[in-house]
Parts: C-alpha cells; sequence; structure tokens
C-alpha cells in the first residue's frame, strides 16, 4: 500500500505547534544542562555526537539539567528558508506543477516548497518569484539583475535590465522579528495573516480565487504567419474569463504570451491558438506553452500556503537575572532542548513560571566561606548515615553567599571514573539536612570541608545590608529543583559544543522544528 504525508499536512502540524504554545492548556519549556560534556566524549566540543532518542537517555537528559525558560506565545513563529538577493543569481519562478517528474530548473527540487522561488531584500522586504525570465532559450531561467525593493502591491519587474524576472512584494519584516527571529537560514513569516490588519493590504490584493498571472513558453513553434499581436486570446479550463496577448514574431514563431485578464476559478488551463485563429502550417511545429496556476486566493491570500510554512522557530534568551538566577554563570552547558508540561517539585501541578532552576542546591556555614573553594564539576560528598553517602558534582559556587548548586547523575553512583567509590558504594542520595544514626552535616570536596548551615531558610539572603536572591526557595540550609524531574515529555534535545557562560553574557537560542 503507498501513501504519502501531504506537505499541508506538515504546514497544519507546525500550525498547531505554534498555537499549543500561544494556548493556555499548556506550558512549553527551552532548558539547558550537560555541564561536563568533554569529560563525556573528549571530542565534544569538535564533534558533538547525535542526541539518542530513548527513555533511558531521556532520564539522562533530565539528570544533567540546569535550567528551563518558558517559551511564550511570542517567542515561536513560523519560518522558511532564507533565500537573500544576489546579483546574478538564479532563481526559481512560482509554478504549481513541481514533482518528481517536473523538477524546479535552478534549485532541481521535487517540491514547490523545497525550490528557490522567493528572496528578501536588503531592507528585509520578501518577494515571490512570478517569472525568472524562461524561455526556450533559457530552460532553466535568467540570472536576476535588479534586487526587488518596491512595496507597490502589483507584481512587476524590479528594473530596466530586461532580466525578464517579475517579482510579487509580501511583506516587510518588523524590527521585533529581525531582532528575535532572524538567522542565516531561516526569516519568520507573519502572524495573523489571515485576519490581521498589518499586511492586510497585500492578502486583500490577492484578488479572485485562481486569478492568472503568468504564462510561459518552452517552444516557439513555427509557421504561424507575420508578425503580429494577437489580443483577447481565450484561456481554456475549469475556470472562466481569462485571456491573453500573444505576440507572433517576423521569423513566425511565439515571441510571448501576457496575461490581460486573469479571469477566476482556474486549477488548469490551455491557451486557445486554434480559437484565436492562430494557425500554422501542418508541416511546421506546434508551440508549447504553459499556464502557471496561482495558489488559492490568489499570490499573497495565505502566505502560509503559498511559502510552505514547515518550520516553526523558538527564540529564547538566556541572560543574568539577579531578581532570579537560575541560570548560572561560570559552568558549561552543552544541551539543549525542549519540554512540554514540566510540573512543579514534588506536585501535580504544571509548571508556570518564567524560569526554573532544575538542580539541588545547599547554602555553607557563613563562617566557612575563606576556607574552601569549590570548582566547577568537582565532586562532592556527604556521609548522611551509616553506611549511606551522597554524593554530586558541582554546578556553580557563590563563595559571597555560600549557595552551593550541584547536581546528580547515575554516574555517579555507578562509575568508578568520577569519584573512588566508599566501602559500602554510593547509591543516588540526596544531600541532607536532618542527621541520622552516623550522619554528619558536613560537606567534603573542593579544597576541604565545609558544613550545611542548617539555620537558613528563604529564597534571598541579605549581607552588607545588600540582598542577594538564591533563584530557589531554601529550608534549612538545602533546596530542592524549582521543576520535577522526569515530569513533562522532552520533544526535542539538541546537542553542541560547551558554552561557557559569564556573568556579563547573553546567549540567543533559536531553536528550528520541521514538520
Amino acid at each position: 500500500m503507498s501513501a504519502i504525508i501531504t506537505e499541508q499536512f506538515r504546514i497544519l502540524s507546525a500550525e498547531n505547534f505554534r498555537a499549543g504554545i500561544a494556548s493556555t492548556g499548556s506550558s512549553y519549556y527551552t532548558w539547558i544542562g550537560l555541564p561536563n560534556a568533554p569529560e563525556l566524549d573528549a571530542t565534544w566540543n569538535t564533534s558533538p555526537p547525535a542526541p539518542i532518542d530513548s527513555i533511558d537517555d531521556e532520564n539522562r537528559y533530565w539528570d544533567t539539567m540546569i535550567a528551563m525558560k518558558k517559551i511564550n506565545s511570542s517567542d515561536i513563529k513560523r519560518v522558511v528558508e532564507k533565500y537573500t538577493w544576489t546579483s546574478g543569481e538564479k532563481y526559481d519562478m512560482y509554478r504549481h506543477d513541481y514533482s518528481r517528474n517536473n523538477l524546479a530548473p535552478v534549485s532541481k527540487s521535487t517540491t514547490l516548497y523545497s525550490a528557490k522561488y522567493y528572496v528578501i531584500n536588503r531592507d528585509y522586504r520578501v518577494y515571490i518569484c512570478l517569472h525568472n525570465g524562461v524561455s526556450p532559450e533559457n530552460p532553466s531561467g535568467k540570472p536576476s539583475l535588479d534586487e526587488p525593493l518596491f512595496t507597490s502591491l502589483e507584481p512587476r519587474a524590479a528594473g530596466s535590465s530586461g532580466d525578464g524576472y517579475v517579482w510579487k512584494y509580501l511583506y516587510t519584516l518588523t524590527p521585533s522579528d529581525i531582532l528575535r527571529f532572524d538567522s542565516t537560514n531561516f526569516i519568520p513569516v507573519p502572524e495573523d495573516w489571515i485576519s490581521g490588519t498589518d499586511n492586510a493590504a497585500v492578502r486583500d490584493n490577492s484578488s479572485t480565487s485562481g486569478q492568472l498571472k503568468v504564462v510561459t513558453i518552452s517552444d516557439r513553434g513555427a509557421g504561424y504567419g507575420t508578425a503580429t499581436t494577437y489580443n483577447n486570446v481565450n484561456i481554456l479550463g475549469d475556470g472562466q474569463g481569462a485571456t491573453a496577448s500573444v505576440t507572433v514574431n517576423a521569423d513566425g514563431k511565439i515571441q510571448s504570451v501576457d496575461i490581460s485578464k486573469g479571469g477566476s476559478g482556474y486549477s488548469f488551463g490551455t491557451l486557445d491558438l486554434d480559437g484565436a485563429g492562430i494557425t500554422n502550417s501542418a508541416s511546421s511545429t506546434d508551440a508549447v506553452t504553459s499556464i502557471v496556476i496561482p495558489p488559492s486566493g490568489g499570490h499573497g491570500a495565505n502566505i502560509y500556503e503559498e511559502l510552505g510554512t514547515r518550520k516553526v522557530m523558538i527564540y529564547s534568551r538566556l541572560e543574568n537575572d539577579s531578581a532570579n538566577p537560575d541560570f548560572i554563570t561560570g559552568n558549561e552547558f552543552a544541551r539543549i532542548g525542549v519540554v512540554k508540561d514540566p510540573l512543579v517539585f514534588d506536585s501535580t501541578s504544571r509548571l508556570s513560571t518564567d524560569k526554573a532552576s532544575a538542580v539541588y542546591a545547599l547554602k555553607v556555614t557563613s563562617s566557612q566561606l575563606n576556607i574552601i573553594d569549590f570548582q566547577e564539576d568537582d565532586v562532592i560528598t556527604q556521609t548522611i548515615g551509616v553506611g549511606s553517602t551522597a554524593i554530586g558534582r558541582v554546578v556553580s559556587w557563590d563563595s559571597t553567599t555560600g549557595i552551593l548548586k550541584y547536581w546528580q547523575d547515575n554516574r555517579v553512583a555507578t562509575s568508578s571514573t568520577v569519584a573512588t567509590p566508599p566501602l559500602y558504594g554510593y547509591k543516588l542520595l540526596r544531600f541532607a539536612n536532618t542527621l541520622t544514626n552516623g550522619g554528619s552535616f558536613n560537606i567534603s570536596g573542593g579544597t576541604g570541608t565545609v558544613a550545611i548551615d542548617t539555620s537558613f531558610s528563604g529564597i534571598s539572603t541579605i549581607l552588607n545590608n545588600r540582598t542577594y536572591f538564591l533563584g530557589q526557595t531554601f529550608d534549612k540550609g538545602t533546596s530542592t529543583p524549582e521543576v520535577n524531574p522526569q515530569s513533562g515529555q522532552i520533544i526535542y534535545v539538541d546537542n553542541r559544543p560547551s558554552v561557557l557562560r559569564s556573568s556579563n553574557q547573553k546567549e540567543d537560542i533559536k531553536i528550528v522544528l520541521e514538520f
């Protein structure tokens, strides 16, 4: 049984995903993690391995997660591939019939949406190519010489070079979209095109469904008589009202065909040369022409179907926030992802905060801040009872506030390469703020041993009349993550070369999902 997933399904899926993020029924977050990637793979930063899609690996993604940031409706846009207009370059033209049996002449694409039939210019204006100068002499079209710069609504040539290109203006990127969603490879598409007011002039100018704009000639034929122009040549098909002007040159060949009336309702069409009296001798070659069928509603009516918006881009900016310092500095991250509907820690409630910490933390006794130093990824341990040792890895250390953030994964419990296992072996136990038989508040690691400050609770601390926000709430010197591990659905994972975060640094994360 043969079947396909259509391009329209992909466009619909992209829109449904975007709309899902915009709704109040779900919460989506970008997240960062994996502070010790080179330890796992010495070649990671030059050649990051492909993520593995398995339940086991998903658990590891959670174990090494650092923090996450909520994706709001303004953080996602439908996008398409970026083709920047360049003088002398050839472009495909919009055609309804690209397929495996009829490749796009320039890009050799098998579908319209993979073809190179639109451009963005220097002023961030987007145009669709309705004609690329294709002719029997130039079967793949001609190089484009005139950059389209106009914003008038009707299709036209961009200049006076005679390159044969006809462009249709679609829209101009807004400053906000340029900042957040424009990239090397993709350009954003406006939201609310169908009913919004920002691009209403272009949309409303699309005119009647099936209005014809272009006829191409692949063979001029011969024997059509003397040079003359025939007006009001009917275009036959399932629509009505379309006519063309046909010019025969001095050699008796069809020189040009121009649409004079676009008509309406066409899904196919043929030029009625015989009906207009444009005939050739029996021994001559017939001209071959093709009617290009525009998208339903006309060019500009539904930009999502016209450009094939099968992709969405998610934008997240990571920056230091003294009031909510969930995104630590001083350490690295080498993995980013997207998770749907994570839960609040130790709760069944869906997470809804703008940011959330995914790591554990403890507060060191203030009197001991000057006697120890921790480095990122140092091993730390605590004897929490007879034969029970908690072990973790340092995410960040703040010697001013005494906040030590750490992460734990299965390697600290099972791998002798992380640390020499104690007599009873390691179990993945959490650091504790209450004592059991044989337990101690002492934390060993870094350059010495310090104790948990079990007298401290809260989300901020005051030092020298200055308030320091800690990013997560502490209870008797320890803090849990703000998000419940292994909750929600991880729907995207990307391994990247390690990114070192610093206090004055911002990272713009742009994730493109294709449906």
